[in-house]
């Protein structure tokens, strides 16, 4: 064919069209999440993109509650059809109608990655592990009795027929010996009498009786063990899933009370303030103690936590790996004990019986005959018999291997374990962040108490270098703008401004500017208090 090379022309307007499209989603994405997360919408649009969003959400999650409820804690079906209905409804009104316990629901996501979640992924996996695991080990065993059955009932079998040749075989030597040549020589009662067990039912009876109550003992210990395991389950799953919903609750309600709480990052906003402050090296200084929400950095007690967490990740690994080795081993056994019976083959008994006689006497005048005529008729026969082990028409249940979507599962479940035991410090953050976008006006005061920690802080770092005024002429110290930026948002303006009043382009003195900066500190706490930031308003570019 004919190459046609493609015009540059083509190749910018294609990927003009992807950026476009690109640029177009994180559009639709961030409205979308700012519909979702401030508290009272501002039309009639919002309000129904608000109530398809959480009609969705609510969907989903109702689909997976079922199938939890289902298939993992194994309700019946109309119990978890009925409760999966009821939860959703309520949690679509929850959602639609309560600001706090959206963001509360939404912190539960992120909190899946830290140690409340790991639990609840245990008794998952705890519950895969013996409510299949278990039973196949237990079924396998139950194939390795059968043909320990099996080869008992056969063997009895073979060993009651042995009896009967004995029987044969002691009837025909007796009849050779009333073969004499002379009466005189013959025994009155020649025969050997053996006492059989004709009715072999009896034995076959003790036998499928003793199996009996071993496969009722196995039985009786497997459901014992699949009941508890299941109620422990269900209590631990419901345990956790509303530890999940306090753990949530607990940090929102610390994020807006406390304004120390998990401050400790450097944001956008606080690096958009201290550039309109003009104060960028405070940032500079304060990186080794300070991080990024975005990115992978880890103080020293995270990485610490983390590496404990991996740990006992890795004990509860080696714990089911234990079990499942044991389902790998009782499998092997019974496939082997079913392979090996089947190969059995008959084993061959000969019985071989030599009878010769002759008098050691001769007494030719008392009996009146000849010595050669005392000899009686030799007996030589040989018997064959066969002991069978096992029989085609014994009742064995085929092994059963090792389910490889089990494993699966299980494997793919430790996996979101070791992930989230490494990934728990950014499980915190994004929870920092979702509580920071439904509550703007808060973050905006966290980030103006850490500028102002960092200010004072610089302060005390920088004050032996600029003599006793406290402050440098140019350009103006962070301490010398922060009372400014509480005065102003005590003053009735809730976010700071980027220009300068011309009032604090000097420096007071030392002691009267920190008497100034005590006294609207209070009175910023208590404004801060008494009334509760207005969420709803935009937030400006700090």
């Amino acid at each position: 064919g004919t190459f046609h090379p493609v015009c540059s022309g083509q190749i910018l307007v294609l990927g003009d069209f992807f950026w476009h499209c690109s640029f177009s989603v994180k559009l639709t994405m961030a409205e979308l999440w700012g519909i979702y997360s401030k508290p009272v919408p501002a039309d009639s649009r919002e309000l129904c993109t608000l109530f398809l969003q959480c009609s969705c959400i609510t969907a989903v999650i109702g689909g997976l509650f079922y199938n939890w409820m289902f298939a993992s804690l194994e309700y019946s079906w109309h119990l978890s059809v009925a409760t999966a209905i009821s939860f959703s409804l309520l949690l679509l009104l929850t959602l639609f109608l309560v600001h706090p316990a959206r963001c509360v629901f939404t912190m539960i996501m992120p909190t899946l990655g830290t140690k409340q979640g790991r639990k609840l992924l245990f008794s998952t996996c705890i519950m895969i592990a013996v409510v299949n695991i278990t039973p196949n080990i237990i079924s396998n065993i139950k194939t390795i009795l059968q043909v320990i059955q099996c080869i008992c009932k056969n063997s009895s079998d073979s060993l009651l027929n042995s009896t009967a040749l004995l029987q044969k075989v002691s009837w025909e030597f007796a009849d050779a010996v009333q073969e004499a040549t002379h009466p005189i020589y013959k025994p009155m009662n020649g025969h050997v009498r053996f006492s059989l067990l004709q009715n072999s039912s009896l034995i076959y009876q003790k036998m499928h009786l003793a199996g009996e109550k071993i496969s009722r003992e196995f039985l009786s210990v497997e459901v014992l063990v699949k009941d508890s395991v299941r109620a422990a389950n269900r209590l631990a799953a419901g345990f956790l899933m509303l530890y999940l919903c306090f753990e949530s609750t607990w940090y929102l309600k610390n994020y807006l009370t406390n304004i120390r709480f998990d401050n400790f990052y450097i944001t956008k906003k606080l690096e958009r303030l201290a550039m309109d402050r003009r104060a960028a090296d405070l940032l500079v200084g304060s990186s080794k103690k300070l991080i990024r929400p975005t990115g992978l950095k880890l103080t020293r007690e995270e990485a610490v936590l983390c590496l404990v967490q991996a740990m006992l990740v890795t004990v509860a690994l080696m714990l089911m790996l234990v079990l499942v080795a044991m389902d790998h081993f009782a499998f092997s056994v019974a496939d082997t004990a079913v392979r090996k019976a089947a190969q059995f083959s008959a084993v061959p008994v000969t019985l071989s019986i030599k009878y010769k006689v002759s008098p050691g006497v001769s007494c030719p005048l008392l009996f009146w005959r000849p010595p050669e005529a005392l000899l009686l008729r030799d007996f030589d026969k040989t018997y064959h018999h066969q002991l069978i082990f096992s029989s085609a028409q014994c009742r064995i249940s085929p092994p059963g291997p090792p389910s490889p979507s089990v494993l699966l599962v299980v494997g793919l479940l430790f996996c979101i374990l070791y992930g989230s035991a490494l990934l728990e410090p950014l499980a915190r953050r994004l929870c920092r962040a979702i509580a920071a976008s439904f509550f703007q006006g808060r973050e905006d005061e966290r980030v103006l108490h850490l500028y102002g920690k960092l200010a004072r802080r610089h302060s005390r770092e920088q004050s032996p270098a600029k003599g006793p005024s406290g402050c440098s002429a140019e350009p103006p110290a962070p301490s010398c703008l922060l009372p400014a930026e509480l005065q102003e948002r005590t003053s009735g303006n809730r976010f700071p401004t980027t220009t300068h009043n011309s009032k604090f382009g000097h420096c007071l003195n030392p002691v009267t500017r920190v008497s100034k900066s005590l006294v609207v500190s209070v009175i910023a706490l208590l404004h801060i208090h008494w009334h509760h930031v207005d969420t709803a308003t935009s937030v400006p570019q700090l």
